[in-house]
This record gives C-alpha cells, sequence and structure tokens, in this order.
C-alpha cells in the first residue's frame, strides 16, 4: 500500500542525498519524491511516496527523525489529504487534433503547447486523474512524458508538524543553513 511521508528538512546540500540513502538502505522503492522550499527560509519540504505496509512505513518515520538535518516528519493517512501531480505530456495530433483537444477539455486539462503535427498538454490533478488522462491519449500515441512526482498536504487547519516548525523558527530564528538541497 502506498504512504505519503512529508519530510522538512535544512536546505542544504546533501539532505537529499541522505534521505534517499535511508530509504536505500532500508530496502523501500521510493515511488515518488518531490522537493521544494517552504513557507520558512531555508527550509525544504520533501514529499515522498512509498509502497510498503503500515509497520515498516512507521519504522521509517522514526528512522527519518534521527537524521541531522531532518526537522520534522509527517505519515500522512489515507483519509483527510490533498494530493497532486502534474504531468507533461506531448501527443502526437496526426491522428486527429480535434479527438485530442476534446479529451483535454474532458480533463480539464491545457494545452500550452501547439506544432504542426503534436500538442504539449498540461494536467494537474490526482494520480487517477493523471493515469486516466496518459490511458485516454495513449491510442493517438505520447510522444513525451514528464511528471513532477506527489505532491500532498494534510486537510484542514494546519498541520501539527507545521506548527512545531513554526514555534521552532520564532524560538531561534535564522539558526537554518542557506543552502540549497
Amino acid at each position: 500500500m502506498s504512504h505519503v511521508l512529508v519530510i522538512y528538512t535544512d536546505d542544504e546540500p546533501g539532505v537529499l542525498t541522505r534521505v534517499a540513502m535511508l530509504f536505500r538502505r532500508r530496502g523501500f522503492n521510493i515511488h515518488s519524491l518531490t522537493v521544494g522550499p517552504t513557507e520558512r527560509v531555508h527550509v525544504s519540504r520533501m514529499t515522498v511516496v512509498v509502497d510498503t505496509d503500515e509497520a515498516t512505513a512507521r519504522r521509517a518515520v522514526e528512522h527519518l527523525r534521527k537524521l541531522v538535518n531532518v526537522l520534522e516528519v509527517q505519515q500522512l493517512g489515507h483519509g483527510r489529504n490533498v494530493v497532486r501531480d502534474l504531468a507533461l505530456l506531448r501527443v502526437s495530433t496526426r491522428q486527429g487534433r480535434s479527438e485530442v483537444l476534446q479529451l483535454v477539455q474532458v480533463f480539464r486539462a491545457n494545452v500550452v503547447d501547439i506544432a504542426d503535427d503534436s500538442v504539449v498538454i498540461e494536467c494537474t490533478g490526482s494520480l487517477g486523474k493523471i493515469e486516466a488522462l496518459v490511458d485516454s491519449l495513449r491510442p493517438f500515441g505520447i510522444l513525451e512524458l514528464g511528471r513532477t512526482g506527489a505532491v500532498a498536504m494534510a486537510r484542514g487547519e494546519r498541520s501539527e508538524a507545521s506548527n512545531r516548525l513554526a514555534a521552532a523558527a520564532v524560538e531561534a530564528p535564522g539558526s537554518a543553513g542557506a543552502m540549497s538541497v
């Protein structure tokens, strides 16, 4: 079963490598990994999707919390979460541009580039929506596909992990490094 882990880290060189190595050493297959800045300066947010059982996911969270540059780890449950992915697809239009454009509308995607024999489509949504769009466009010929990977956040109020990070920022402003992950 897929588990979504949100990891807040110092924004420093080598942190991503250390996190990835932890997963490799424990035999996890990372299904998706995204990294980006947060609302806090010098703090990065990683969203990692792994396929494993519940107990192993909990152990991974415990091991991640022991890493020096990891500030907070949150395991999102299977309930109230917002999980989104972005895909860019270059699709051949030789078999029918109008049919491809109709599918783009049905999936509420966007055409971001048009060439003589292809279009580039941008689609944001759930994993299921992206997979359904890819499957629907496959008969036309997908020439190129790029995906960002999952970005996730708990629904509702700000998460406890985010609250703890905000409190830590008030206690020790500017204590984190200034380099990139």
